[in-house]
Order: structure tokens, then sequence, then C-alpha cells
């Protein structure tokens, strides 16, 4: 009997103990983005070299797309209403840009993110 509520005990203060302690946030949070008609926004994040980033894109008007062979990109659909994740390692520090590989108007030429890897 002095087992069982020895065992009771304990599983009560765990689980006060796990409840009141902080909650971390994930080390690498995802960067939400959203693609318009000319644009990306934000157009321009940073990522660290050897540090997974995961991208949440989305469209908030028409179809667009990104692909870097460079950052371990896929070539990716960017859909409005719909989400698209995208998880990569960065190997090297540098400037990467990259242009919409949808044709989406007038606009399309200029269409691009920025992302910066830092050391």
């Amino acid at each position: 009997m002095k087992r069982i509520i020895l065992a009771a005990t304990l599983a009560i203060a765990s689980t006060l103990v796990l409840a009141s302690a902080p909650h971390r946030a994930s080390a690498h949070p995802s960067i939400d983005i959203v693609a318009a008609n000319w644009k990306f926004t934000p157009g321009t994040i940073t990522a660290h070299v050897n540090e997974v980033t995961t991208l949440r894109l989305t469209s908030s008007g028409g179809v667009h797309g990104i692909v870097s062979p460079d950052l371990g990109i896929a070539n990716t659909m960017i859909l409005p209403g719909k989400y698209a994740t995208i998880t990569f390692t960065p190997k090297k520090a540098g400037t990467y840009v990259i242009h919409c590989t949808v044709f989406c108007g007038a606009g399309h030429s200029t269409m691009t993110l920025t992302i910066k890897v830092v050391a």
C-alpha cells in the first residue's frame, strides 16, 4: 500500500513540475513568407550556416514558385490559401537571390526573395 501511495505522489509531483516549467520555443521557428504579384513579404530573410531553416510559404494572390539548388530548396509551388513548408540547411554563407519560378505577370522578372546566410 505504501508503494502505491509513493508512486501516486511521485506521479503527481512530476506532473506539477512539468506543468510549471516554462515553455521553450523551438530553436528554429518557421519564417512565414507571403507571395503576391510581384513580391515576397518579407523580401529578405536571414538564415545561419549549418542551422535548419523552415519556411512556411503561401500566396495572397496568384500562383508562384521558388527553387534554389544552392540552398537545397526543391522546386516548390506556392498556392493561394495553402501553405507549403520547406526545410533546408544552408552550407555556405552568402546572399542568395531566388526568383519566382512561375510567370505571374508584368512584374514577374523583379519578383525575388533574398536569403542572407550568415556564419
